[in-house]
C-alpha cells in the first residue's frame, strides 16, 4: 500500500521550511508517526552538483546552467534518497513530509525558460522524476506564496544575522521575482494548494496565522 507524501514549497525566502519545522513538531508533540525529508541533501554525495551548480562554479548567474540540466542535479539527489533512505517507509503506506520535492525545478528552474514553454516545462519534469525516474508524485503541496520584496527583506535579515552570504539564486532579485512567478503558475496548472503569506494590506502574517491554515489542509491525512 503506498503511503501518503505531503510537500512544503516555496520561493527562497517564503518562511517554507519555518512552517515544515512547525508542522512537524506539532505531528512530533502528539505522536504520529511520520518520516521528515528535506532537499537537497547537502551533506550526501548525491548533491554535489547541486553544491557546485549553487557556490558558482558553472557559472555566477542561474541561467548559465540551463533548466534541463539543472533539474537533473536536483533530481538524482532525491532519487538517491527514495533509493537509500524513504522508498521502503511509502511503500509500507507511511506518511513522509517533504520540505521541497520535484517541485522545486518547477519553481526555481522554469523560470530561465520564456513563458510559453513554462507548461510544456511541467509536463517534461512529471515525465522525468515521475514517470523515467520512479519518483512518487505529491498527494499534497503546500505553496507558500510570499512576494519577492518581502521574502527578499527576510533573506536580507537572515544573511546579518548569520553572518552568511546567499547562493546565486538567493542574491538575484530578478531570478527570485521570476521564481515568485512560475511557483504560481505552476500551483495553478499543477492543483497546488497556495497559502497566502501576506494579508490584504501587504503586511506579513503572523508565523501562528499561516500554521493554522496549512494545518487545515494537512490534517486529513492523518486523521485517525
Amino acid at each position: 500500500m503506498a503511503g501518503k507524501l505531503i510537500v512544503f514549497e516555496g520561493t527562497d525566502g517564503s518562511g517554507k521550511s519555518t512552517q515544515f519545522a512547525r508542522v512537524c513538531a506539532r505531528l512530533e508533540g502528539e505522536g504520529k508517526s511520520f518520516r521528515r525529508l528535506v532537499f537537497p541533501q547537502y551533506q550526501e554525495p548525491s548533491s554535489a552538483l547541486i553544491r557546485m551548480y549553487l557556490g558558482g562554479e558553472f557559472g555566477s548567474h542561474p541561467d548559465d546552467v540551463n533548466a534541463y540540466a539543472a533539474s537533473s542535479f536536483y533530481a538524482v539527489d532525491r532519487y538517491a534518497s527514495w533509493k537509500k533512505v524513504w522508498g521502503e517507509d511509502y511503500r509500507k503506506g507511511g506518511l513522509i513530509l517533504s520540505d521541497r520535492y520535484t517541485t522545486s525545478n518547477a519553481v526555481h528552474q522554469a523560470c530561465k525558460l520564456p513563458r510559453d514553454e513554462w507548461e510544456d516545462f511541467f509536463r517534461w519534469l512529471d515525465d522525468f522524476e515521475h514517470s523515467k525516474l520512479g519518483l512518487p508524485r505529491a498527494d499534497l503541496v503546500v505553496y507558500l506564496d510570499m512576494p519577492t520584496q518581502r521574502a527578499l527583506e527576510l533573506l536580507r535579515a537572515r544573511e546579518a544575522a548569520t553572518a552568511t552570504s546567499g547562493d546565486i539564486h538567493e542574491v538575484d532579485e530578478h531570478y527570485l521575482a521570476l521564481c515568485r512567478e512560475t511557483g504560481l503558475r505552476a500551483a495553478e496548472c499543477l492543483g497546488w494548494t497556495r497559502v497566502a503569506c501576506t494579508a490584504a494590506d501587504g503586511t506579513v502574517r503572523s508565523q501562528e496565522e499561516i500554521h493554522a491554515e496549512i494545518w487545515e489542509h494537512i490534517s486529513r491525512f492523518f486523521q485517525d
